[in-house]
Formats: C-alpha cells, structure tokens, sequence
C-alpha cells in the first residue's frame, strides 16, 4: 500500500522557489494500476521520484507498505529502494557493456547477492517477456523494445512492492509500445506489485486504466485534479 499526503516540492531558482508539486495526496493498494497524466512540466516525472525514494519533498509525506523512505539513513534507504521499488525509464538505462541477463539481474548486484534462485528467476523473467533465446545478447543487439523489454524484467526481479515507470514507451513505435505495456500489466498481475506510470499517451492509459484494477489522475500545474 502506498500512501502519499500533502506532497509539495519547491526547487531554488535566481528569482525566488519555483513550486513543481503543491499539496498532492494518493493512495494506491497492492496490485492496482495508476495512470499519472498531465502536460510537460506539470509535475508527473517529480512526483514519481518522491514516491520512489529519490527526491526528498519540500513538505509532506511517503509511506510503502508503513516505511517512509525519507525517514531512513541514505544508506538504509538506499537499501529499501532497491528492494522494494522497480523503476522503468523511458530510456531503458541498460549497462551497453552487459548482456540481457547481467542488466536484468542489477538490482540482485546492487543488493550484494546473486543466488541460484535469482540467476533462475533472471532467466524466467527474460523468458516471460520473449527473450528467452537472448539471455546473452548485448544491449547494441536487441531492438528498442527488446532492450525496454529487459528494463521490465529487472525492474521486477526482486519482486518489488511497487513498480513506477515513467513514460516507459516514449521511444518506441506503437506496436512495441502495446507489447510492453501489456507485458507490464500481466507480470504486475503475477507479482502482486502496485503500479504507476506516467505517460502522454492516450491509447497506452486507456490500456492500464481500462483494467479492472486501473484509474487515472491528472496533474496540472503541480496539483492533482478531477
């Protein structure tokens, strides 16, 4: 369960504080799907980060599963991001250098253990998302939506409560854009993780919020509306 009460974020400027997010509260439960729209600058990307552990607010507060992670050392905190939230970018952020299975297994690294159980769960999750067959392909070799396809399957290897993914098909032509959404949306169906996702695009929202267990929220000018 997330919770998330009376958000605001203000960044300094030459002029003054600019206000990026102003008293925004949601509440999102295990296993549902939450589409975060708005124009460019409205707040969608700053939100994400605060939910996830990465931009500490200006005022307000975060709690995963009762944790807020701004209440945690650096260290600690770190430590619970890494367990407990996945992160898809619209630019997949794969290590160039790595094959598929060495970036999906990141966060494994990160964590300071690689195991049999996750060594296999690696290869599952590359063999749920369709790149069974590509487990020690280099990034350089895959397509765009093969490598978003790969951010997926790391972003959920640890078995995240919560899965944030920003604009996660922005690159991508339309027919990868639907492959990975729907891969997201299922694979959240089997690990019980919440999800948020912000995107400009109409026909991916209507996809997560027409579920069963999806809504949709709009931001404008850092506050949330109706």
């Amino acid at each position: 369960m997330l919770e998330a009460r009376s958000l605001s974020k203000s960044f300094p400027t030459p002029s003054g504080s600019l206000s990026v997010l102003s008293d925004v509260s949601l509440s999102v439960s295990e296993r549902e799907r939450v589409v975060v729209m708005g124009p460019s600058g409205s707040g969608k990307s700053t939100l994400l980060a605060i939910l996830g552990g990465l931009e500490e607010p200006t005022s307000g507060n975060v709690q995963l599963d009762e944790v807020n992670p701004y209440a945690l050392s650096g260290t600690r905190r770190a430590r619970f991001r890494n367990q407990q939230v996945g992160f898809i970018f619209q630019d997949h952020c794969l290590l160039e250098s790595c094959t598929a299975l060495d970036n999906v297994l990141v966060p494994a690294l990160a964590g300071g253990r690689v195991d049999d159980s996750l060594l296999q769960r690696g290869r599952f999750l590359l063999d749920r998302v369709g790149l069974g067959n590509r487990l020690s392909h280099l990034p350089a070799e895959l397509s765009g939506g093969e490598r978003q396809r790969v951010a997926v399957a790391r972003a959920l290897l640890l078995r995240p409560a919560m899965l944030l993914a920003d604009e996660p098909t922005g690159q991508l032509d339309s027919v990868s854009a639907v492959h990975v959404i729907d891969l997201l949306t299922e694979l959240v169906d089997e690990t019980g993780s919440l999800l948020c996702i912000v995107t400009h695009d109409e026909s991916i929202a209507e996809r997560v919020d027409g579920c069963p267990q999806g809504r949709r929220v709009h931001l404008f000018d850092g506050r949330l509306v109706a």
